[in-house]
């Protein structure tokens, strides 16, 4: 891989990160539930913190990456698309949050397998990972509140 093409990818993944804190930002401040509000300013703090991860690679930086197991409980591929509008309920931001992070799980690993480069395939298989587990926890509270609820 060259290094015009190494760049590129970890640009387009800033961008792709600052993009989602735009929008756990933006999302928490569309929700008048406390604890979702600190939950998406959570997630904006996070995905945050992977923007910085891809600066440092940029920068030349090597990380140490842990990936852990993350169970898919599919909840969000059984669930219809919701428009985020100012009288989003919590089901309604939990349902957009599961969806964001499994399409942004399905960028990294898809970017993951382009990569010969191993440090940019471990890079974008543990920001896949970390969608994974930000999926995962939206789905639990998903399963606690809204199924217990209904």
């Amino acid at each position: 891989m060259t290094n015009d093409r190494f760049k590129e990818m970890i640009e387009f993944a800033i961008q792709r990160e600052q993009e989602a804190v735009d929008f756990y930002t933006d999302l928490a401040g569309k929700v008048s539930e406390p604890h979702v509000k600190e939950t998406l300013r959570d997630f904006a703090n996070q995905e945050r913190g992977h923007k910085a991860k891809l600066q440092s690679i940029l920068d030349g930086k090597k990380l140490d990456l842990v990936r852990k197991d993350v169970t898919d409980l599919k909840i969000s591929d059984y669930l219809v698309e919701v428009d985020p509008t100012a009288e989003l309920s919590f089901q309604g931001a939990l349902i957009i949050a599961m969806k964001k992070e499994k399409s942004a799980y399905r960028m990294y690993s898809d970017m993951a397998t382009t990569c010969d480069d191993p440090q940019l395939r471990d890079l974008f298989l543990y920001l896949a990972n970390e969608e994974a587990a930000h999926k995962l926890h939206f789905e639990v509270v998903y399963d606690d509140m809204v199924y217990r609820e209904n």
